[in-house]
């Protein structure tokens, strides 16, 4: 199985950033996307499972958005206004299990790629 996650950047606050998650090897019920700021612990952003149920963060709720297209075994996420404070490495992460996603204990990991936002 392999995850490659890209579409990070530098951003400013405010502005918007759209990630990408495609994985080989296998599908995956469950699917979702973590972050790990400089100091601070992994944190749970948001999940979605094949049939299409979110869980966000409250850190994120009604900035960002995630989808998947099961035909293409690809996920995203959305972040619209976007704050210094969402700066971090986002991982994306899938799992047969989506409540394993939800824990924040996903089988397979993707590499991170980095979200910088300056004020």
């Amino acid at each position: 199985v392999q995850l490659q996650a890209f579409g990070g950047g530098l951003v400013e606050a405010g502005g918007s950033l759209r990630l990408s998650c495609a994985a080989s090897g296998g599908t995956f019920s469950g699917m979702g996307w973590f972050r790990q700021a400089p100091g601070k612990e992994h944190e749970f952003v948001a999940s979605i499972s094949w049939s299409g149920l979110v869980d966000f963060a409250d850190s994120v709720k009604g900035r960002f958005d995630i989808s998947r297209d099961n035909a293409k075994n690809t996920m995203y996420l959305q972040m619209n206004s976007l704050k210094p404070e969402d700066t971090a490495v986002y991982y994306c992460g899938v799992d047969g299990s989506i409540a394993k996603v939800r824990a924040g204990t996903p089988r397979y990991w993707g590499q991170g790629t980095q979200v910088t936002v300056s004020s």
